[in-house]
This record gives structure tokens, C-alpha cells and sequence, in this order.
């Protein structure tokens, strides 16, 4: 368990002891305890040991109620949902985005399996595809909320606005931001890495 908390990668790592989480927490292993114990930190015991463990999810919850950053949990990686049916705008950009290791990539095409994906996945961003109807990001963000998360994911829109859709209305109804085509196809890639860069953890 030793080393700087700081140094180490806890960003794929799903179950934690009361010791790294103290470690990522800055506060002593007997304070974790005792929120395990009074049930302030949900966890499991290993079976036939007294040894506490804490999923992932429930640990940044924790730390997101006592107003902890979970910068050292999340480390650069972000989640990106694209949404959308082929063919599609956002299409030709997914092969790009999938061979950086820092960004993990999922797949919806409809409305349905994108609050699916989101709900399950938590993404922290969605690109859609403004042909895609029935995105809400009301409903988002009151799921969000249902499950104890502090904020949604950005959700941009991309597409020919001026012919298919109104800008206007996805902003009002809550969207981060939209992505006007037509652009040329590095322009589109560095724009819609900007967004990804400043997506931040759920």
C-alpha cells in the first residue's frame, strides 16, 4: 500500500481497502472505519475476515458528500457517449477517439439507450447527433440527482442547425453546447476534443 497517494493510478481500480481509502481521502484509516462502521461509507466485508472493502462508486460518493475532490480517482480519463445512428456526423470521429488511451468510448443510438448508457455508465460527456430526438437533459440530471451525483454530463449537439434543427432550442432546454456543421474534418476533431478536455468527473 505504500507511496504517495498522489503518485499512484487508482483510476481503474473497482474495490478498495479502508487503507488506500484513507490514502485517497487524506484523512487516517481509523476515520474510514468508523464511517464504514456508522454506515456514512457503504462497503462489504471479505468473507470469513474481519477486512472492510469499498466499491469504487460508493467511495466517490462518499467523497462527493463530504466535498472531497476525486481528481486521483478519476485521473484524466473521461467517458464519452456518442449518440446516433449511422450514418452519422459524429461517425467518421469515433475511430479517431478510440485509439487515446484517455478516453473511453460507448456507443447509443437512440434516446432510450442513450439515458440507458448514461445512467449505467455515467458518462462525462454526450455527444449527440441532432437528428437524435428526445435527449433530456432534464431527465439527466434529475437521475443524477436520484443516485447522489453532484452534476450531469455535458451534452453537445452536432449537426447542420441552420437546415435540420434549432440551436436555440437545445440550449434553452439545458444542452452544454452545440457543434455547427460543416467543418472540416480536423476542425471538428480538435473542437470536439476541447470538450472532452474540459468534460470533468462526475
Amino acid at each position: 500500500m505504500g507511496g504517495n497517494a498522489d503518485e499512484q493510478d487508482w483510476s481503474g481500480k473497482q474495490v478498495f481497502s479502508t487503507g488506500e481509502a484513507a490514502q485517497i481521502c487524506k484523512v487516517s484509516q481509523q476515520t474510514i472505519i468508523r464511517c464504514f462502521d456508522s454506515g456514512r461509507l457503504q462497503g462489504f466485508r471479505v468473507p470469513g475476515s474481519k477486512f472492510r472493502r469499498i466499491p469504487r462508486d460508493e467511495l466517490i460518493r462518499f467523497m462527493r458528500a463530504n466535498g472531497m475532490p476525486v481528481d486521483l480517482l478519476e485521473g484524466r480519463l473521461r467517458k464519452v457517449l456518442f449518440v446516433g445512428d449511422a450514418p452519422s456526423p459524429i461517425e467518421m470521429m469515433i475511430d479517431r477517439f478510440s485509439s487515446k488511451p484517455w478516453i473511453e468510448i460507448r456507443r447509443a443510438v437512440s434516446a432510450f439507450d442513450a439515458g440507458m448508457q448514461a445512467v449505467h455508465a455515467k458518462p462525462h460527456l454526450l455527444f449527440v447527433d441532432h437528428r437524435v430526438r428526445g435527449v433530456s437533459v432534464t431527465l439527466l440530471r434529475e437521475r443524477f440527482a436520484e443516485m447522489g451525483l453532484s452534476g450531469i454530463p455535458l451534452v453537445v449537439y452536432v449537426g447542420r442547425f441552420n437546415e435540420h434543427g434549432d440551436r436555440d432550442e437545445r440550449l434553452k432546454a439545458g444542452a452544454s453546447g452545440v457543434i455547427e456543421l460543416p467543418m472540416p474534418d480536423t476542425e471538428l476533431e480538435r473542437v470536439m476534443l476541447d470538450w472532452i478536455e474540459r468534460a470533468q468527473g462526475m
